[in-house]
């Protein structure tokens, strides 16, 4: 796979851009640096974030903000980045894209206030628009390769999706390694701006620039608009039933109704807009509602039991009747297997898909994560067996985020391949935080007044609860039928 960039010897001398030779090597490298160091800047800081009470003067409730400010700066960069990308050149905006989030964790490096920290983290969630601008580059380079090209595109995208998880788990070993090997308390800090450093560094020459670009401007009403809206609702779900966030609080409930409002006010101005932010005429097409459905349905459950598995397999059975009484180290270890066959369901899924269709694909991963949240829920008493089933769950989740990042593209025509790609990652935080939200609730629901863990009950609840999901999701899954070649 190699870009050309020869023309017969008849072609006009005008056209669009010409796309630098680049060999396939070079590009896929320089995608898996991307990703590891998106990853990387995800994943660094959960080891951290007990000693930075201690080191910024925080509390642990503070300390929710870091989360919540990630989490909302990344809704407001990717629509923004990734129409961007379609209209000026991926590699162009990944550039920039990259010197955002190089700020970013350059502010997190030198924090010694909590401030500062909290300011480099809104800046690191522009790694949101990472995926995209780089599913742009790969569709591009295979734009006129017809099956080939998409199944280049597959595999491309399958091995940023395990350069991601591997960047998660390489980001918490780095820091932890770190953290326990250098004096200074913030010294681990830095990792995420060594990791994007590299990354901008390597890639700057390397990646080709999309030779394919429609023209137009951005529909900035509909941007602000579109990040407004979400942003409030993402707020009203990270921050519901914490103190002074109660779901029946005022605060809570003005943020989710506002946002609701805002976001509707946003589809009627795009329905009425020439060139809009995101066509929302697209989701008429029976793929991109079927992959929105599901997206929604396996981020629920993959963000929202990611806490709970942690705190269930850290907690002392002798004094609480439940849990796997793993020590912080034991628990990381324990995470393993999840991860690692994530990667591998990424790495398998264009072949699973090749021989028994996208369909059956979708509904596969669908249900073996409802069979691994099951096992979980049978053999939680036992420490190998819930591993066997925090894997199988990892395989099916591997199967979909490979599945329905690709179809999200694939669904949509090629000039809107980012706004996609983008619409799709816009969803995995929606239901992450609908996931985080039902879980939060459920827990709240099986904790004693003064208490600081729930009862057994919650986690019950919560893998029932996710398997139930994952079900609704492999039915779902059935109604995806594969969009006619000319709407691709």
């Amino acid at each position: 796979m190699t870009d050309t960039d020869a023309r017969p010897a008849h072609a006009p001398a005008a056209g669009p851009p010409r796309v630098r030779a680049t060999p396939a090597g070079a590009v896929i490298a320089s995608v898996v640096l991307v990703e590891l160091s998106s990853g990387i800047t995800q994943g660094f800081l959960s080891p951290l974030l007990r000693g930075l009470t201690d080191t910024l003067g925080v509390t642990a409730a503070d300390l929710n903000w870091i989360s919540v400010a990630n989490l909302l700066a990344s809704v407001a960069f990717t629509p923004i980045l990734s129409r961007l990308g379609d209209l000026h050149g991926h590699r162009r905006v990944l550039r920039w894209n990259l010197l955002i989030v190089l700020l970013g964790s350059v502010l997190v490096g030198l924090s010694r206030d909590f401030t500062t920290l909290l300011a480099g983290q809104i800046l690191q969630g522009a790694f949101a628009g990472f995926f995209p601008l780089l599913v742009g580059i790969l569709r591009n380079r295979n734009r006129n390769g017809g099956r080939d090209g998409d199944a280049e595109s597959r595999r491309g995208i399958s091995v940023m999706v395990a350069a991601l998880v591997a960047g998660l788990a390489l980001g918490l070993v780095a820091s932890g390694f770190v953290a326990g090997a250098v004096d200074s308390p913030t010294a681990a800090l830095w990792v995420p701006a060594v990791a994007t450093a590299v990354a901008l560094a390597v890639t700057w020459p390397l990646l080709p620039e999309s030779e394919h670009r429609p023209g137009g401007r951005i529909d900035w009403a509909g941007g602000v608009l579109l990040c407004l809206g979400l942003t409030a609702v993402m707020l009203g779900l990270g921050l519901g039933g914490t103190p002074g966030w109660e779901w029946t609080s005022a605060r809570t409930l003005a943020c989710l109704a506002g946002g609701a409002l805002v976001t509707a006010l946003w589809v009627r101005v795009e329905l009425r807009t020439a060139e809009p932010m995101i066509d929302v005429r697209m989701f008429r097409r029976r793929g991109v509602v079927t992959v929105s459905l599901v997206t929604l349905t396996f981020t629920f459950c993959m963000i929202g039991l990611m806490v709970a598995n942690a705190v269930f397999m850290g907690t002392d059975p002798a004094a609480h009747g439940y849990g796997l009484g793993l020590d912080p180290f034991g628990t990381a270890l324990a995470t393993l297997p999840n991860l690692l066959a994530l990667t591998l369901g990424a790495l398998l899924a264009p072949a699973v898909a090749a021989a028994v269709t996208d369909r059956l694909t979708l509904a596969a991963g669908s249900l073996l994560m409802a069979a691994g949240y099951l096992l979980s829920l049978s053999f939680h008493t036992d420490l190998a067996l819930f591993l066997v089933g925090t894997a199988v769950a990892g395989l099916g989740t591997g199967f979909l985020q490979h599945s329905t990042r690709t179809l999200a593209v694939e669904s949509v025509p090629r000039e809107r391949t980012s706004v996609g790609s983008g619409i799709n990652e816009l969803l995995i935080n929606v239901g992450g935080s609908l996931g985080a939200a039902a879980v939060l609730t459920v827990f709240a629901a099986h904790t004693a007044p003064g208490s600081l863990l729930p009862d057994a009950g919650a986690y019950t609840v919560s893998w029932t609860v996710c398997a139930l999901v994952s079900l609704a999701g492999a039915a779902l899954a059935l109604l995806y039928r594969t969009p006619p070649r000319e709407d691709r």
